[in-house]
């Protein structure tokens, strides 16, 4: 078997990890697709002679090609507003934001969890990448520090902050969050079943809905008040709900829709006890950009 033979055969080998390595760092399928190809372009062109640990340096290479693809491209909230998909969003009139491909986000839902892609797509890109390559599959700091350009404490240092944001021990959360938990995810239930009186039976009778304008096709704001218009919003979304999953939006449980694993919009919840007084559906770029968002 000639070296180049044996080199596609390693590669070809190790893809699928170095795939979940560049998913975890890009969010996208597809960005992580570009990022592996260009990766082997780049390996297949390189001396491997010297290498003492072949996968080692594969996950490098895609760490490095991930790294310049995440600090060159546009952030989520530069995402054009026209790729709104039909529809009406969890709990509220339908959204902007970018499309929905149904297999990418079962993908997105079953391998990491939309809420923490949501919450690494907060973290400054050296940030996310300390943290995806050592808390997610084990990789060094003394091996991590070169792809980020900094020493191993800092690398460590990096990841440590952000393991804070993801797990939202930036700030103090209030209220009874296991509760919180219950109600949001029998919402969510209720929402995605169609279960009108399930619904009822979780707000608030004078519970209040609020949606900025983003979050609408029309442009402009809309209040619902009382349980039966909230309920009817939420029905109206039950196919969208799909796309949404739970996570800790300022401090309380809340939701955050993804497609594509870059937010467009979140569901800040208000509660008393065990029922929900009030929705505020947030689409708003600048508003979305100064949530505070951790992984449940």
């Amino acid at each position: 078997m000639d070296e180049r033979t044996w080199l596609e055969e390693r590669f070809g080998n190790q893809r699928p990890r170095l795939q979940a390595v560049a998913y975890r760092i890009l969010g996208s399928t597809h960005d992580a697709e570009d990022a592996v190809q260009d990766a082997w372009l780049r390996v297949s062109r390189s001396d491997t002679d010297e290498v003492t640990n072949l996968d080692a340096w594969l996950t490098t290479v895609v760490a490095r090609v991930s790294l310049n693809l995440l600090r060159s491209r546009s952030t989520r909230r530069e995402q054009p507003l026209e790729e709104a998909p039909p529809g009406a969003s969890t709990g509220g009139p339908a959204p902007a934001g970018p499309g929905t491909d149904p297999e990418e986000q079962a993908v997105l839902a079953d391998s990491v969890g939309l809420a923490l892609l949501v919450v690494l797509d907060t973290l400054a890109p050296a940030e996310r990448l300390a943290f995806v390559l050592h808390d997610m599959f084990d990789l060094p700091f003394d091996e991590i520090a070169p792809i980020v350009d900094r020493s191993p404490a800092a690398a460590r240092q990096l990841a440590s902050r952000a393991r804070r944001r993801v797990r939202g021990q930036d700030r103090p959360t209030g209220g009874d969050l296991a509760t919180q938990r219950r109600v949001v995810d029998a919402y969510l239930a209720a929402t995605r079943d169609g279960d009108f009186a399930g619904l009822l039976a979780l707000l608030d009778p004078d519970v209040v809905l609020r949606a900025d304008a983003a979050a609408l096709p029309t442009g402009q704001p809309v209040v619902l008040t009382g349980a039966g218009a909230v309920a009817e919003g939420a029905m109206a979304s039950s196919a969208r709900a799909r796309s949404a999953e739970p996570a800790l939006v300022d401090g309380t449980v809340g939701l955050v829709m993804a497609p594509r694993g870059q937010l467009f919009l979140a569901l800040r919840f208000g509660f008393a006890g065990d029922r929900i007084t009030e929705i505020d559906v947030v689409a708003d770029p600048d508003r979305l950009r100064r949530l505070e968002l951790a992984v449940v």
